[in-house]
């Protein structure tokens, strides 16, 4: 039975504004991508995300961004290599506190927003964040898009690189993801995503917006947790999963 990771975001609530329902939907998935306080996230926030992972038995992975609070880290900053290597640092070591208070850690590092698709082709920025992974803790793995220069440069230092697909994205001819800026670019209806998440399972395709088929060999499918219905949507992809043959585990706990 082929086994893989279903991640989505937590923890991007702040102060008193409630984003998603990070209850609900850890009862779900088996990887937790936590907001570090750079995109969203407050140190109570990062307290009772960790909380809610660990008492789940879910893994927590470092959800790294730029420093861009106002703008929910989907806005490019040309961070200097060294800035941003200090930045991601910072961001592994607050979570990783939070985790390790709560009986667990930080298993893994997954960028987000305008970063998540910075390091797929900025040979710089790919390569800060991967310093500061290999810095803090080389047995950490690294989750991003398949093909990115950010795997690849993780794999090279002897990290593990691990590919991941998302269920809720429209995906464009070259295997990227369709910018939010178009129409179409997240997907809501539940048909579309279980059809998305069969494919991923059975052939390892997608079908991109011009209608062109798409390999993609993924090792872990993400759910948006602030997209209207996350928690159904993430309901439906493990029902897809399942429904596939498959079984749900966290890639940072393989099967013996």
């Amino acid at each position: 039975m082929p086994v893989i990771d279903l991640n989505a975001d937590l923890g991007e609530s702040f102060g008193r504004w409630t984003l998603g329902d990070d209850a609900a939907l850890i009862q779900v998935i088996s990887s937790a991508n936590i907001a570090c306080g750079f995109h969203a996230g407050d140190p109570s926030t990062l307290r009772r995300s960790c909380e809610l992972a660990a008492g789940s038995g879910v893994a927590i992975g470092a959800q790294v961004a730029y420093r861009d609070l106002a703008g929910f880290g989907r806005r490019f900053i040309d961070a200097a290599p060294d800035e941003l290597r200090d930045d991601v640092l910072y961001q592994i070591g607050a979570l990783d506190g939070f985790a390790r208070a709560a009986g667990s850690r930080v298993t893994y590092l997954k960028p987000h927003g305008a970063l998540y698709h910075a390091v797929v082709r900025n040979e710089g920025q790919a390569k800060a964040v991967v310093d500061a992974v290999r810095s803090y803790d080389p047995t950490l793995a690294v989750l991003g898009q398949p093909g990115s220069l950010l795997l690849k440069h993780a794999a090279a230092v002897g990290l593990r690189s691990v590919p991941e697909a998302f269920a809720d994205r429209q995906y464009t001819a070259d295997g990227g993801l369709l910018s939010r800026s178009e129409p179409g670019a997240v997907l809501t209806d539940p048909a579309r995503i279980a059809e998305q998440v069969r494919r991923l399972m059975v052939e390892q395709t997608v079908i991109a917006d011009d209608g062109t088929e798409v390999p993609v060999v993924a090792e872990s499918i993400c759910v948006h947790g602030d997209t209207p219905g996350a928690v159904a949507i993430a309901r439906t992809v493990r029902e897809a999963i399942t429904g596939s043959g498959g079984g749900v585990q966290a890639f940072t706990n393989p099967p013996a």
